[in-house]
């Protein structure tokens, strides 16, 4: 008989507040900041400090682990986010309801920049396989794609005005895209390094580009007029007259700054008001410039140049050194010439606790400051700081919710209802349901722990060879006992619960028992441990386990032996050898029967405890097996490795059960509740994922042939990406290609339409068939094929091609055989007559026409269908747009209407309800701040009241 199994799967992961792969951003009101935690994105509120959503990916998404990793964000004007990730793909986002409303695929590598245009229905995205893509986020689809770049492209800006893009890559060169004619229509060099961040000012007047050079550059903008002419920004136009101007140079060299850090530039960003200009290095700090407004550079102009004609009128023959002036002749002139160095002035610099991963700027400015920045840190940590005019102030930190460094160890208490982790300098007690941090508490690196019976304390082993006491109601540390000379390794509890014992680095194994303790001048008693025996070994020790009978004690040596001792009187019973490397982790089943070794070898060995025969060794993990526990009752175990996998086992069958993706680092620790119902892991990426039992069973053959076919599918991904295609063919001024990108999505609709197409035509012939009959007098009854459900040949083609995703359509067109979309193209003219259909017939015409024209050209049969499709399709599209037209107009009328009969101004429902809550939201803070200030008053009342009284 098979037996079947039940399946555990991802329920919770937390303990994450950002990731430093992605960079923050900051949602289109300023409440909100979005920090993306691995694979989710967090909607911080900024006041409160509290996760109000998470945007997670659906638990179905093929793509698992590592791939999934959010590497860059966007927020527009309106509610939608955008996120992109490790594996290529695009989500859009609909921030309000937490729901994601469409997947973009098309780059073959991490979309490592992308942003909006100001109206939020274009984004450009920019990814590591060297591409730019610009995206339809109104139609949900691919425009085009850009290819230029020979390297990596870093980061992109829209210049709306002119529907102009600028991408920086790490191959040196600023390219402007002209976005009309789909081409390169600038290239800049200069830069001797990687170019990592660019951004433009609001008003569009100046582009900054930052490097590894020791020097900010500045780029002057070129607009265009109506007539195609290029005039340079305002302050140019005071300088100088350029008569003939290059039309292609739409940016300018306008000068340089040199940076105070030696760090390369990793972020420069603009505020909203365009005031100030952030520089944020690789490193701990941010340099803050002052942007100065048209009077105040020309009158900073003017005393750089009344004092340079002081000097050389004390000094003749000295020249001038400043960097930016090109044009000194023309200083006694009303106009003076305005540099980069009177326009942009460093204000002051920021410096944080740790290396910065990446900044963003609020969009609302609060009155007693010039802007607030926000900073994500790369120890899992969020900070708000003010921008005053004298100084910078730290607002808040976002650091509760995860740990500073990696999750060393977790255990959970014996109700299952608290967890426990340690990391190098706190301890953290968690809610394992919710995911919610209940208590921190300071301590030295906590290496292993447990809890306490009773689970009013827990028990923590640290690297500095200490024993720390906690009292998990209170949330502090009761007591610290000089247990090792060396780290504590290892911890278990006693069978009886009435103490536990620790291995250590230096060699030995102690035993302790559980006491309460009253200090002096203390009121309440507290627990400690004294020890009771110890038992000398030979080499580290670096795990100890106890039956749970109560009958052995097992300890892991650095020697890479395990042995096996009565725990009764201590004495040697077995010696199990056999792994190459250290045993790392290990774990007795609760019969007693069994033990697991995980080993650095990358192995877990199987021993029966009887006679210490090696049942089975298993290759379990690609790197070193860090943790192992069996299920309470069972002989299943789990273990978890550095290759960041999860792995199920059943220890009689010596079979891999499941294996769980999801950590993005190695695993270090593993948890297991008693009753089996949930594990919890701790990993290097400082998550915290809890994988829960379902009730869905499995069989180990299904899992098999499922592995399998992920094998192979990942082949055909492979196969997809031709890594040496036209990249060389590239010329200089860059290329266009197509947007999408060949999935098994597109094939498996590929296949659907073909399916569908070879059906209608198979009904058809039916009912062919079935009319010739009838006129030949053989009356019957028509019954259309069940596999047609219900539908009509035309109908049923239709819904087979609805359901291809608007993104995926141009490469499911790519795949059909010509006979196939010269099927397709004859039943377009009746699906044209459905109004609501005639974007979705307009698209795959135009498309089957662009991809087939040589052949439909050649093919005579053809040419009929084609002539007709070209007389009704323009008019039907015509109908379309005047329909929606009139609507338009109609709504507009309807404004105008309703305005005219009412005093009150007509409003978006949307913008007005936004501008209710904020206005009540003022009105509560002001009623806050108003019931403080009498407060205060009243105290300084009574205190005043006090003192004459005296």
């Amino acid at each position: 008989m098979v037996k079947a199994y039940l399946r555990y799967e991802p329920a919770a992961s937390f303990g994450v507040i950002v990731s430093g792969e992605s960079n923050i951003a900051y949602d289109s009101s300023g409440k909100h900041l979005l920090a993306a935690a691995l694979e989710k994105i967090g909607i911080w509120h900024v006041r409160q400090g509290l996760c109000t959503k998470t945007l997670s990916p659906l638990p179905s998404s093929n793509s698992k682990g590592p791939s999934l990793a959010v590497t860059s964000m966007a927020s527009s004007s309106s509610s939608q986010i955008a996120s992109g990730y490790a594996e290529g793909s695009i989500r859009i986002w609909d921030s309000d309801k937490g729901i994601c409303e469409t997947t973009l695929n098309g780059h073959k590598g991490a979309v490592t920049a992308l942003r909006y245009n100001k109206l939020g229905s274009l984004l450009a995205s920019g990814s590591k396989d060297n591409d730019i893509i610009l995206w339809d986020v109104v139609g949900e689809t691919g425009l085009f794609r850009l290819r230029g770049h020979r390297d990596q492209v870093t980061d992109l800006v829209f210049l709306d005005s002119d529907k102009k893009l600028v991408t920086v890559s790490k191959d040196k060169f600023l390219r402007v895209w002209d976005l009309d004619t789909q081409h390169c229509m600038q290239i800049i060099s200069g830069h001797h390094t990687e170019i990592w961040s660019i951004d433009i000012d609001p008003e569009e007047r100046f582009l900054v580009t930052g490097s590894a050079d020791p020097e900010l550059r500045f780029y002057a903008i070129k607009h265009e007029l109506a007539d195609g002419q290029l005039i340079a920004n305002k302050n140019e136009t005071d300088v100088k007259d350029l008569p003939t101007e290059n039309k292609w140079e739409v940016l300018k060299s306008f000068g340089e700054i040199q940076r105070q850090s030696k760090d390369r530039v990793a972020t420069v960003r603009f505020n909203k008001s365009g005031n100030l200009l952030a520089c944020q290095v690789a490193g701990k700090t941010v340099e803050i410039f002052r942007v100065l407004d048209e009077s105040e550079s020309k009158r900073k102009a003017k005393r750089r140049i009344s004092r340079k004609k002081e000097k050389k009128s004390a000094k003749e023959g000295l020249e001038a050194t400043e960097k930016g002036e090109t044009n000194i002749g023309a200083e006694g002139g009303s106009n003076p010439v305005v540099t980069v160095l009177d326009i942009f002035k460093l204000h002051q610099t920021l410096r944080a606790g740790k290396k910065i991963s990446s900044i963003s700027f609020s969009p609302v400015t609060s009155k007693n400051s010039l802007a607030t920045l926000a900073l994500s840190l790369n120890n899992n940590l969020l900070e708000f700081h003010a921008i005053e005019s004298n100084s910078t102030s730290k607002l808040s930190a976002i650091e509760f919710q995860g740990h500073r460094a990696d999750v060393r160890s977790v255990t959970l208490s014996s109700d299952n209802t608290l967890l426990m982790s340690t990391s190098h300098s706190a301890i953290k007690i968690w809610n394992p349901t919710t995911g919610s941090c209940l208590r921190t508490i300071d301590s030295g690196y906590g290496l292993c722990g447990l809890f306490v019976p009773g689970n009013k304390y827990a028990v923590v082993g640290t690297k500095g060879g200490t024993l720390e006491f906690i009292d998990v109601r209170s949330g502090t540390c009761v007591e610290v006992v000089e247990a090792h000379g060396g780290s504590v390794q290892s911890i278990a509890l006693t069978p009886d619960g009435t103490g536990f014992l620790t291995g250590s680095a230096d060699h030995d194994i102690k035993f302790w028992e559980f006491q309460m303790v009253q200090k002096s001048g203390e009121g309440s008693k507290h627990l400690t441990a004294s020890p009771t025996s110890s038992l000398k070994m030979n080499d580290d020790v670096l795990v100890v386990a106890a039956s749970p009978d109560g009958k052995f004690i097992a300890v892991a040596l650095l020697d890479s032996t395990v042995k096996v001792f009565y725990m009764d009187s201590l004495k040697f019973f077995l010696s199990l050898y056999g792994h190459k490397l250290p045993v790392l982790c290990m774990d007795i089943s609760s019969d007693g029967d069994l033990l697991v070794s995980g080993s650095a070898d990358k192995n877990v060995k199987i021993w029966g405890l009887d006679f210490g025969d090696c049942h089975k060794s298993l290759f379990a993990h690609a790197d070193s097996v860090m943790g192992v526990k069996f299920v309470c009752n069972t002989h299943y175990f789990f273990t978890v490795g550095k290759d960041r996998l999860v792995k199920y086992w059943d220890a009689d069958k010596f079979e891999l059960l499941l294996t769980l993706e999801g950590h993005h680092a190695e695993v270090w620790c593993l948890a297991m509740s008693n009753r089996g119902d949930f594990i919890v892991t701790g990993s290097h990426d400082r998550s915290i994922r809890r994988w829960d039992r379902t009730d869905e069973p499995f069989f180990i053959e299904e899992e098999k042939e499922k592995r399998l076919e992920e094998m192979f599918e990942s082949d055909i991904d492979n196969a997809f990406e031709n890594r040496y295609g036209s990249k060389e063919e590239i010329p200089e001024e860059g290329a266009v290609a197509l947007a999408g990108k060949k999935t098994q999505e597109t094939l498996t609709a590929t296949d659907s339409i073909i399916e569908a197409l070879d059906m209608a035509d198979a009904e058809l012939k039916r009912i062919a068939e079935h009319e010739e009959d009838k006129s030949k007098g053989r009356v019957s009854e028509f019954r259309s094929s069940i596999l047609m459900l219900g539908q009509s040949p035309s109908d049923y083609v239709l819904r087979a091609l609805s359901s291809v995703h608007t993104n995926d359509l141009e490469q499911t067109l790519m795949a059909l055989p010509f006979s196939d979309a010269l099927d397709l193209l004859s039943y377009l003219e009746s699906w044209a007559s459905a109004i609501d259909k005639v974007e979705l017939v307009g698209r795959v015409a135009v498309l089957l026409v662009q991809l087939h024209h040589h052949q439909l050209v050649s093919t005579v049969s053809a040419r009929p269908l084609i002539t007709r499709l070209g007389d009704i399709l323009p008019a039907k599209v015509k109908g379309c747009k005047d329909i929606m037209g009139y609507n338009l107009a109609g709504m507009d009328h309807s404004t105008q209407l309703v305005s005219s009969r009412s005093d009150a101004v007509f409003q978006d429902e949307k913008t007005k309800l936004l501008e209710i809550r904020s206005h009540n939201a003022k009105r509560t803070e002001e009623r806050a701040d108003t019931k403080q200030e009498k407060k205060r008053k009243k105290k300084q009342k009574m205190s005043d009241g006090g003192h004459v009284w005296s």
